[in-house]
């Protein structure tokens, strides 16, 4: 269980309700945009920001999807620290993640400014101001944060016999991460200044996202399982001394 010494524990029933919030959060959030941003009109998903649906009467959806997933996130991230407690990546992997979770919060509290055309006929470079400058901070945090964290969490599971794989899994989806987000600030620039009309800016960004935060749910659901196994063991072991 992710534990420095491999020994099996019996969590308490919070600490899975913590660690499910990570299983829950992250799927949903890229559910919502997913179907706001093949159903909003004027939205281009393969060229918009995600963070674009804040914008128009419509905005509140995805203001409110940042905010809740960054809850869930910070929750999971309580339910992970509780159960690394000492050892490799125990602090360091899940304060990248609260950064990550409060990122996201602080993405709904504050919208980005129209660009890339959108909504339907605004211009595709404006000027930014104060709100946007702050979700545009909040951007980069996030993603460096989850990328980060993967990549120190690699660390941990180097050193789990329980976790073969994952160290690799988590270094290729900190570097995609990060590469997604240095890609997409590059072309949405090329399309701004008129060099790469109609760039895949949306389209990278997607995946960065999609990666991350699968990486997030699916860690949150493989320590859930260990969990439901320490249970099963550790309730075979009393009935056995019986």
């Amino acid at each position: 269980m992710l534990t420095e010494n491999n020994q099996t524990q019996d969590y308490p029933l919070g600490t899975r309700l913590l660690i499910a919030c990570g299983a829950i959060g992250p799927p949903l959030f890229i559910l919502v945009f997913l179907i706001e941003g093949a159903t909003r009109p004027g939205y281009s998903a393969w060229r918009d920001f995600v963070s674009d649906l804040s914008l128009s009467d419509q905005g509140w959806m995805q203001d409110t999807n940042f905010i809740v997933c960054g809850l869930f996130s910070l929750a999971f991230t309580l339910g992970l620290r509780l159960v690394l407690r000492t050892g490799k990546s125990s602090v360091g992997g899940p304060l990248l993640l609260a950064i990550f979770s409060l990122g996201l919060i602080v993405a709904g509290l504050f919208s980005t400014d129209p660009n890339l055309g959108y909504p339907p006929g605004s211009p595709t470079n404006v000027h930014q101001t104060l709100h946007g400058t702050v979700h545009g901070v909040s951007g980069l945090v996030v993603f460096f944060s989850i990328g980060l964290a993967s990549l120190v969490m690699a660390r941990r599971f180097a050193g789990d016999p329980h976790w073969k794989g994952w160290a690799a899994y988590s270094i290729l989806t900190g570097l995609v991460v990060i590469v997604c987000f240095v890609a997409t600030s590059a072309t949405s620039v090329l399309d701004m200044t008129g060099v790469l009309p109609n760039a895949p800016t949306g389209l990278i960004q997607r995946i960065g996202i999609i990666v991350g935060s699968g990486w997030i749910a699916l860690l949150a659901l493989r320590l859930l399982s260990q969990m439901r196994s320490s249970v099963s063991s550790a309730r075979s072991a009393v009935e056995a001394e019986m």
